[in-house]
């Protein structure tokens, strides 16, 4: 028994005009239309556009106003920076500035400035060059283990810094280089590689390996692969991995208080001679925060493009 053809024939009889296919609709190739009556989503229209730029405002405001307060209070004397409810109106002066720099009975700061840029600079230069070397061997030329040995460097940050506190003041007084840079900067540049290490690493899995075979097949070898390849591909995620190691060692409290007493103490410790047995002196206090931050952000706004390019680098694969 025959079985009877079901095909259709797809194309029209003679005399019989197609009817056209909605756009988006079966057998169509068109993107469906949005109808000229349908509801807009939230966000769409220029309310919602207003909306959001209103939103973020609020949110860059709500950053920014700790800064505006203590920029407010170091413009305020001790005696109206100390009432309770503030006094907002009270005459602007420069004397807690003054202070800050030496004048009247203020202590000279840049000697510690000086200790900190000394420290975390040459932490941050050594962390750079040896994290890149790392994540090169983690990254491109893998290692035996090498998810092994990341996850170490990642257990070494869940032991708590005071944990570590002792050992180290020991071994250091064993060696003599108590309250000197050169102990600063060993504790910074320990203390910055694990998270150098893995953004460097994340910075250099998206170079393309054809590009450095290429290089190879040239006969470039590894330093010059290193200088005029890699280097310049990943130069964002370096300014990224700098910034954040300079915030670090810049910032650093714990060890600097308990390693240092008056040689190679840093900006943070000159912070705490503000809390003294008379009291707190906000009003120097917050003069003195804002001028220990210019440098950090005077680095992120001059680094602001590659930072933001290398803190993305590494998040969309």
């Amino acid at each position: 028994m025959s079985t009877p053809d079901l095909t259709v024939d797809s194309h029209p009889a003679p005399g019989v005009t197609p009817t056209p296919t909605e756009p988006g609709g079966p057998g169509s190739a068109e993107p469906p239309r949005r109808k000229a009556n349908a509801p807009r989503r939230p966000g769409q229209g220029r309310a919602g556009k207003i909306l959001l730029g209103l939103l973020a405002w609020f949110v860059g405001l709500l950053f920014v106003s700790p800064l505006l307060w203590m920029l407010l209070t170091s413009l305020h004397a001790e005696a109206d920076a100390s009432t309770n409810p503030p006094s907002y109106f009270a005459p602007l002066t420069l004397e807690s500035y003054a202070n800050f720099f030496g004048g009247g009975n203020g202590a000279n700061p840049w000697p510690f400035l000086i200790n900190s840029a000394v420290a975390a600079i040459v932490s941050t230069l050594i962390v750079l060059v040896l994290s890149t070397m790392a994540a090169y061997s983690l990254a491109i030329r893998r290692i035996e283990r090498w998810s092994d040995v990341l996850f170490f460097l990642l257990s070494t940050k869940m032991l708590p810094m005071v944990a570590g506190l002792l050992p180290v003041y020991l071994v250091a007084k064993s060696f003599g280089i108590l309250d000197t840079w050169l102990l600063l900067i060993i504790i910074y540049s320990a203390m910055n590689m694990p998270i150098a290490v893995w953004m460097m690493r994340s910075f250099l899995a998206e170079v393309p390996v054809e590009v450095l075979e290429a290089a190879e097949l040239d006969g470039a070898r590894l330093p010059r692969v290193f200088m005029q390849i890699l280097l310049p591909l990943t130069a964002p995620g370096l300014a990224a991995t700098a910034l954040i190691c300079f915030i670090f060692s810049w910032n650093e409290l714990l060890f600097a208080t308990v390693l240092t007493s008056t040689a190679a103490s840093t900006a943070p410790v000159f912070l705490t001679s503000f809390v003294t047995s008379q009291g707190l002196f906000l009003s120097q206090v917050c003069a003195a925060s804002l001028i220990i931050s210019v440098p950090v952000l005077v680095a992120g706004i001059a680094a602001q493009d590659k930072l933001v390019q290398g803190l993305s680098m590494g998040a969309v694969k």
